[in-house]
């Protein structure tokens, strides 16, 4: 695909949901497809959002790092992260304690 894509977020926003509306889709379906709610799929406008911008990006026949290349390495292989393994962290710690203690714990065993 040779398109040129919007580098401001709410046009490349507009952008993707006519490229899903021209190949028969849309957010809405997408939702449906990964089963999960419209309202997570809009998310990806906003935050990063792997598995929605990778399904997105696989509805369009483009890599994701074309459409969000501030969210993806530009090899394409995994996306960004700010935090890594938080999600991880979280879910170990969520019924023992909060995390800001974990992390001070952490921090002066280190």
């Amino acid at each position: 695909m040779k398109t040129e894509i919007p580098t401001d977020p709410d046009q490349r926003w507009e952008w993707v949901k006519y490229q899903l509306r021209k190949r028969g889709s849309s957010l809405a379906l997408l939702a449906q497809e990964l089963g999960v709610s419209r309202q997570s799929v809009n998310n990806a406008k906003r935050v990063r959002y792997p598995r929605v911008e990778r399904a997105i990006a696989r509805k369009l026949s483009i890599a994701p790092q074309y459409i969000w290349p501030d969210r993806w390495h530009p090899d394409g292989a995994a996306p960004l992260r700010d935090r890594p393994n938080v999600s991880e962290q979280r879910v170990l710690h969520k019924h023992t304690q909060s995390n800001a203690t974990t992390h001070c714990q952490m921090a002066r065993s280190a």
